[in-house]
């Protein structure tokens, strides 16, 4: 019999996730299939209810929903419960236990995509709401030295340093601040939508005083290459795009959900290709 998957938000008619887990479901000979579900936020209780009560066997989680599904599962694990949020869903025998993949798999395409050992870089966050998050929690528990982060509203890059008690390894201050400070770092991380489609003049921070070689990485994957980007590469950065974050997340919860790890270069060719499509 055939398992279903699928993804839970609203919308969900933009997502990439079939186009990944369907063709990783048939390559490795698994009988499954990826759905999108479509579910307002009245919904929620009611589709979590649907996911048990059907034997759905797994269910990424999205915009806006990754915090309200909480109360209707059994259970979380301990870095999802400290972000407060999930993205993946496992039903083990009508138990259902969320997890988030976002942070982990973010820090996992940086470290693989870039070919970088994070062992004592010092490291700046731009941006301090959800997308952040989950990719400071996950690299507070690397071997970074500093993981500073800058934010437009400095109150909220304060409460996400205290909420991972990251106090010692963590500076916050304005982006203005951060400005001056941008030969500091080894690593410079966008995790907001600035300069995401249809923005793509927009930037989050200037380069000024950029080092060559520093690595300049941004979450957002359209346009594939953001103004953002496109200027650290002139001033001798290496960057990274929000594809590989995008596909490691998956392939996180594809292997909690059948225990393989799917083939992530194949993943990575089929959704950039569909995005300059």
């Amino acid at each position: 019999m055939e398992s279903v998957y699928g993804l839970i938000g609203f919308p969900v008619g933009h997502s990439l996730s079939p186009l990944m887990h369907n063709d990783a479901f048939a390559r490795l000979g698994i009988p499954a299939r990826y759905h999108l579900f479509s579910v307002k936020r009245e919904q929620v209780g009611e589709a979590i209810a649907g996911v048990r009560a059907l034997g759905i066997a797994g269910v990424n989680v999205t915009i806006p929903h990754k915090m309200a599904v909480i109360p209707f599962l059994d259970d979380i694990d301990d870095h999802a419960r400290r972000i407060g949020a999930v993205n993946t869903i496992v039903n083990e025998n009508g138990r259902l236990v969320g997890y988030n993949t976002d942070g982990p798999g973010y820090v996992r395409a940086l470290e693989e995509e870039m070919e970088v050992a994070l062992d004592g870089k010092r490291i700046l966050l731009i941006g301090a709401g959800g997308g952040a998050r989950g990719i400071y929690f996950s690299l507070l528990s690397t071997a970074a030295e500093r993981i500073d982060i800058a934010n437009r509203t400095i109150e909220k890059a304060e409460q996400l340093v205290r909420s991972g008690e990251g106090e010692g390894r963590s500076a916050f201050f304005s982006l203005a601040e951060a400005e001056r400070r941008v030969a500091e770092y080894d690593i410079m991380i966008n995790t907001t939508s600035v300069g995401m489609h249809p923005k793509e003049d927009e930037q989050p921070l200037s380069l000024e005083g950029l080092r060559p070689g520093t690595i300049v990485s941004d979450i957002i994957y359209n346009p594939l290459e953001t103004k953002w980007l496109k200027e650290a590469k002139a001033r001798g950065a290496r960057v990274q795009n929000g594809v590989g974050m995008l596909v490691y997340q998956g392939a996180l919860a594809f292997e909690k959900w059948t225990g393989q790890w799917p083939d992530v270069k194949r993943m990575k060719q089929l959704v950039t290709a569909q995005l300059r499509r």
